[in-house]
C-alpha cells in the first residue's frame, strides 16, 4: 500500500467524515456520558502489533480526565458495565468476533480508610501507642508489590475480571487457570514503590496467543484541549492554529501546552492472532479484500439497577448501550447535540440515519468564519468513504457494506517502526496510520481538523491546521499494552500555560497566548 499522492488525496477523501477536534477525542462528548463517567469511552485503538505483525491489538480507553492523586477510593472500573470489543469481518457492520470484559470488586479491609495502603516493610505501632493497641502492633502493612499473595497486603481495593470470546454468537471464557487482576492506580512511591513492576504483573497470555491487560494508566491522547473549546483560539506561539512548516514536521515537540497531561484513564487492552479476526482465519496480504476488519468499543449497563445497601445491589432486564466508539471524534463533531445519545446507543449497521450530519459540516464553517479560509461548498458528498469499506484502505474489490462507523483496519499492512512512525498517520505517508486503524500516538486531532478544511477538494484547501500539541506528555511503550504506566498520585505533573518543560516536561515553557 504505497502512499503515492493519489492514495493520500483518497485518504483526505476518507477523512473528511471524520470530524475535527471538539475536542478530547470522545471524552464527555454526549450529555448521556457526561452523567456516566464511567460508562464513557474516551479513546479506541486498533493497529497490527509494533512487536508481533501478526497480530492486532485494540485499546478500550473509558472514564475520562483521572486526577492520579484523587483518593481514597481512586477509578475502578464499573462492575455493573459490561465492556466490549467488537469486530465485523464480514462487511455487514455487525460483529463477528466480540470480546466482552466484566469486572468484579473486593475490598480485603472494610475498616481502612483507603484502598490502599502500605509502606516499607510494613509499620508497626510504636512504643507511645495508647491503649487498646499495643505497641508492636501492625498497623501499616507493607508496601504494595503484587496483585495478590503477599505483596498485596496493602490492596484494599481489588478487582477480578473475566474475558470472554464470542465468535459467530459462540462464547468462549478465556483463562489463564488463576483469576485476572486490574491493575490499580499509582498511588505513590511510598505504597507501590516499583509502579512499573506491578503494572507489568497485570499482562496475562492466554494459552491460544492472546494477550489482555486491565488497568488505570497515563492517557494517551493529547490535545491544548483548553484553546480548542474557547472557540478555536489557538496559542500565537504555536501559529494561533495554523502550523508554521518547521513546527508541523516536528512530530517530538509542542508548541502549546497538552491539556490531559498528568491525567490517567481506565484501559482494556487486547492482542490477538489476526487468524482470529479475519473473516478465512488466515493471514491475509493488504491487497486481499479479506484483510481488513472494522472494530468498535461499547459500553453497556443492565436496564434496571436498584442500590439497597446495605444489601447487594440487584440489576435484571437485559444490557442495554451507553456508549460506542469506532472513529475518533465522530460523535462530538458530526453529530448534532439532540441526536448525540441516540448515536450513542445505537448500531453502526444504522448509522445511514445519520447520514445528513456528514453533507455540510458546522466545524468546517467554524474554520471558515474565525480563518478566512476558503472550504469546498456543500452538499459535501465526499464524506462517506470511511463509513464504508474502500480503498485506501480496503483493498480494491473489498464489499463496501452498509454506512458504519467502524475504525477499518487493514491487517495486512505491516506496522510502521518507531523512527519512521508520522503522528500524521496516511496524510504524511505512513501506511499504517489513522485512518488505516487507529495508533495509541496518532495525531487524530490535526489529521481531522485537516479533512473538514477540505484539502480534497484541491491544493487550494490544504492549510496545515493544528493545535500545537505534537506529541504525549509522557513517551508511549513500544510492546504491549503500549500505552504509558499510570502517572503517579503524589508525583504528577499537568503541564500548563506557562509552566517550563512544554515537552514531555523538558524544553521551552508552555505559551499562555
Amino acid at each position: 500500500m504505497n502512499r503515492i499522492k493519489p492514495i493520500i488525496c483518497a485518504v483526505l477523501a476518507a477523512l473528511i467524515v471524520t470530524p475535527p477536534p471538539s475536542f478530547a477525542a470522545s471524552h464527555r462528548e454526549a450529555p448521556i456520558t457526561a452523567l456516566d463517567q464511567k460508562a464513557d469511552i474516551t479513546d479506541f485503538f486498533a493497529f497490527v502489533s509494533y512487536e508481533d505483525p501478526t497480530k492486532v491489538t485494540f485499546i478500550l480507553d473509558v472514564d475520562p480526565f483521572l486526577e492520579p492523586g484523587n483518593g481514597p477510593n481512586y477509578f475502578p472500573f464499573d462492575d455493573n458495565v459490561l465492556y466490549q470489543i467488537l469486530v465485523d469481518n464480514n462487511n455487514d457492520a455487525l460483529p463477528e468476533v466480540a470480546f466482552q470484559i466484566q469486572f468484579t470488586t473486593t475490598i480485603k479491609a472494610p475498616g481502612v480508610f483507603t484502598g490502599f495502603v502500605g509502606a516499607g516493610n510494613g509499620i508497626n505501632a510504636p512504643a507511645n501507642s495508647p491503649a487498646p493497641v499495643n505497641p508492636g502492633t501492625p498497623i501499616v502493612p507493607p508496601a504494595i508489590t503484587a496483585l495478590s499473595g503477599a505483596g498485596a497486603a496493602g490492596l484494599s481495593l481489588s478487582q477480578t475480571y473475566t474475558v470472554t470470546m464470542v465468535q459467530n454468537g459462540v462464547s468462549t471464557p478465556l483463562t489463564t487457570g488463576a483469576p485476572l487482576y486490574a491493575v490499580p492506580s499509582n498511588v505513590g512511591p511510598r505504597t507501590m514503590p516499583n509502579y512499573p513492576a506491578l503494572a507489568a504483573q497485570g499482562i496475562y497470555t492466554f494459552g491460544n496467543g492472546i494477550k489482555v491487560f486491565a488497568g488505570t494508566v497515563d492517557d494517551p491522547f493529547y490535545i491544548d484541549l483548553g484553546a480548542a473549546f474557547d472557540s478555536l483560539n489557538f496559542r500565537t506561539a504555536a501559529g494561533g492554529g495554523v502550523l508554521s512548516a518547521a513546527a508541523d514536521a516536528d512530530d517530538h515537540t509542542n508548541t502549546a501546552p497538552d491539556y490531559v497531561s498528568g491525567y490517567n484513564v481506565n484501559t482494556i487492552a487486547i492482542q490477538v492472532p489476526i487468524t482470529m479476526l479475519t473473516s478465512t482465519g488466515n493471514l491475509e496480504a493488504a491487497t486481499s479484500p479479506h484483510a481488513t476488519i472494522g472494530a468498535w468499543g461499547t459500553t453497556s449497563r443492565p436496564r434496571i439497577f436498584v442500590r439497597r445497601s446495605p444489601l447487594p445491589a440487584q440489576a435484571s432486564g437485559g444490557w442495554s448501550q451507553v456508549q460506542r466508539m469506532g472513529n475518533p471524534l465522530i460523535n462530538e463533531l458530526i453529530i448534532g447535540t439532540g441526536s448525540k445519545d441516540m448515536w450513542s446507543m445505537s448500531q453502526p449497521v444504522n448509522d445511514s440515519q445519520f447520514a445528513s450530519f456528514d453533507l455540510d459540516p458546522l466545524f468546517a464553517r467554524v474554520l471558515n468564519a474565525i480563518y478566512g479560509i476558503a472550504i469546498p461548498t456543500p452538499p459535501r458528498t465526499d464524506l462517506l468513504p470511511l463509513v464504508t469499506y474502500a480503498p485506501p484502505i480496503a483493498a480494491p474489490g473489498t464489499t463496501a457494506g452498509p454506512i458504519a462507523d467502524l475504525l477499518r483496519l487493514n491487517t495486512g499492512v505491516a506496522p510502521t517502526p518507531q523512527n519512521s512512525r508520522k503522528r500524521l498517520g496516511l496524510l504524511a505517508g505512513d501506511g499504517a496510520g489513522f485512518p488505516n486503524g487507529r495508533r495509541v500516538s496518532d495525531d487524530v486531532t490535526d489529521i481531522a481538523a485537516r479533512a473538514v478544511a477540505g484539502i480534497l477538494a484541491g491544493p487550494q484547501y490544504n492549510y496545515p491546521i493544528g493545535d500545537g500539541v505534537n506529541t504525549n506528555d509522557v513517551p508511549y511503550q513500544e510492546v504491549f499494552p503500549y500505552v504509558a504506566w499510570a502517572q503517579s498520585g503524589r508525583q504528577r505533573r499537568h503541564i500548563d500555560p506557562g509552566e517550563a518543560g512544554c515537552t514531555m516536561g523538558a524544553g521551552a515553557a508552555c505559551p499562555t497566548n
